[in-house]
């Protein structure tokens, strides 16, 4: 066998890896773009929920993280924020077959979540937000699922390093 030929354990990973991948990325952004609608329409009219330290209320963003760009032509905001998702993928993609689960898992939520506000992006121009503190900047369960998921990947990468220097 050369090194060119996939051993039964890569040909695993690179099935399982990226089924994972697949699936939860598929399913976490069809669950956002299944809440957005959803939060236009119960919050429209100004009408908010207090939740304790969280308030649902209705904003929307037509720039990136924190409004940035928001003055910016949507065309070019919507390709630029396509083409980060697009090489987060393929990276996501080519990298699953070889991570730890909870790193791909990572990932996904990190796709799921850029592909979700793409979407919604493309749909309006805008990007529905929901979640506000008060204290930090409105957000909605796209923006939850990227955090999440870059929080899951350097804890990964964390683990995975103390992991190589112990041994």
């Amino acid at each position: 066998m050369t090194s060119a030929e996939p051993t039964a354990s890569t040909s695993a990973g690179w099935r399982h890896g990226r089924r994972t991948l697949v699936a939860v990325a598929v399913v976490l952004a069809a669950v956002a773009l299944v809440v957005d609608p959803i939060a236009r329409e119960s919050l429209s009219g100004g009408r908010s929920v207090d939740l304790g330290l969280l308030q649902l209320r209705l904003a929307y963003n037509t720039g990136v993280a924190f409004s940035l760009g928001d003055q910016l032509p949507t065309v070019v905001v919507l390709a630029v924020t396509a083409a980060i998702t697009a090489a987060i993928s393929v990276f996501a993609w080519r990298t699953a077959p070889e991570s730890r689960p909870i790193q791909t898992i990572g990932l996904a939520a990190i796709v799921a979540g850029a592909a979700a506000n793409v979407i919604d992006r493309l749909l309006d121009g805008k990007v529905t937000d929901y979640f506000h503190t008060g204290w930090f900047a409105t957000f909605n369960l796209a923006d939850t699922y990227i955090t999440c998921g870059v929080v899951l990947v350097i804890g990964a990468l964390l683990l995975e390093s103390n992991e190589e220097h112990a041994s």
